[in-house]
């Protein structure tokens, strides 16, 4: 199934007048509107509990339809427009269903019920915000002016999105609970207090700091560490990257990265508000140093991770490998000897020959497992 969609879907040439830009619009709105139409009948299932308070169930469900309808119209144009017209009436199809779902009752539970739940809601709302910012971004300002929007690739790291987004409460249970469970009797209180009397602004840039250092050294240790590097490379596996391939991660590398982030978290007592806001930049910004954009940022290229720095890592270049571990600060990188910044950009992505990725999520997640002996890169 995965290689029918990899097989019809990727490198999809999007020239308008062909019908593929109303197709690839009615699909996609169609696939969220019936995933939000499941939100709408199992809020208790399919929604982020601390979103719950915030939701209002009238002006939602006119979003909703009014989704359905661009959805609807935009497969119909399809059908009269594409060569194929299974792919209009798929969307248009998606669009009537999402309807049916979308007429049900919404009950908030209550904000306090913690059961299992999957949150599509977080999944729907991100990946709108995030392609309605970086598709006309990478766009107007490409770094690879060839580089398709439904580039090769982009299932999989669509996979890798929704999982990541979907998943929060699971990885939240292998990362976030066992540092409370076990380190809560040995933080020290005072300490705590006084880091979280502090301004705000300050305990931000604090996070960064911090949170950053223990971020070069777990990055390190996935390349630089044999046994690591197989769960990481998955993450180098995108031979093309923008907006999306920053979500290609292995469970395993997810669950040690968010654990390294949240330890010092916790053990130095941060301000929520402090975390919230760290968690929502350092998240965009992760997404923003994967983007296919040509800005260089000049005067803070040497400050703060840009694009451009972010790109020479994922570079196959033999001068790049195991260069620019930082996520933000590239100062560790200069520290620590493994900065990396030419005059030029990086041209060629991915892993090399000596490290073999395979296709589809399923098959990489195995790949860290198997038995046999991948050398480094």
């Amino acid at each position: 199934m995965s290689d029918y969609l990899r097989e019809r879907f990727e490198d999809v040439d999007l020239t308008p007048g062909q019908g593929r830009i109303s197709a690839t619009i009615s699909i996609g709105l169609g696939l969220l509107a019936v995933l939000a139409g499941f939100c709408f009948l199992y809020p208790e299932l399919f929604t982020t509990p601390e979103f719950r308070g915030f939701y209002n169930a009238t002006v939602l469900r006119g979003v909703l339809f009014a989704g359905i309808a661009v959805a609807f119209v935009a497969g119909f144009i399809s059908v009269f427009r594409h060569a194929d017209r299974r792919y209009g009436l798929a969307g248009m199809v998606l669009a009537c269903m999402a309807a049916l779902l979308g007429s049900g009752r919404l009950d908030v539970p209550p904000l306090n019920g913690r059961s299992l739940y999957a949150g599509f809601d977080y999944f729907i709302l991100t990946l709108l915000v995030l392609a309605l910012v970086f598709i006309p971004l990478e766009r107007i300002y490409p770094k690879d002016r060839d580089q398709r929007v439904l580039r090769r690739g982009w299932i999989t790291d669509m996979k890798y999105f929704l999982f990541s987004h979907v998943g929060v409460q699971l990885i939240s249970f292998f990362t976030v609970i066992p540092i409370q469970v076990f380190l809560h009797d040995h933080v020290h209180r005072g300490f705590q207090q006084w880091v979280a009397a502090q301004p705000l602004w300050l305990q931000f840039l604090e996070l960064l700091v911090v949170v950053d250092l223990a971020s070069y050294w777990i990055h390190r240790a996935f390349h630089e560490v044999p046994g690591l590097w197989k769960f990481h490379a998955v993450h180098h596996s995108s031979e093309r990257l923008d907006w999306m391939a920053s979500s290609r991660l292995h469970l395993v590398e997810i669950i040690a990265n968010r654990f390294a982030g949240y330890l010092p978290i916790f053990v130095l007592g941060f301000a929520p508000s402090a975390v919230y806001a760290y968690l929502v930049f350092i998240s965009f910004h992760a997404i923003f140093i994967h983007a296919n954009v040509r800005f260089r940022f000049p005067g803070v290229r040497w400050l703060i991770a840009t694009p451009e720095f972010h790109h020479w890592h994922h570079s196959s270049e033999d001068e790049a490998v195991d260069k620019n571990y930082a996520a933000f600060l590239p100062i560790y990188d200069k520290l620590f000897g493994t900065l990396f910044m030419p005059d030029r950009l990086a041209a060629r992505y991915g892993t090399r020959a000596s490290t073999r990725v395979p296709e589809g999520v399923v098959r990489q997640f195995s790949f860290p497992f198997r038995r046999d002996k991948t050398p480094r890169p």
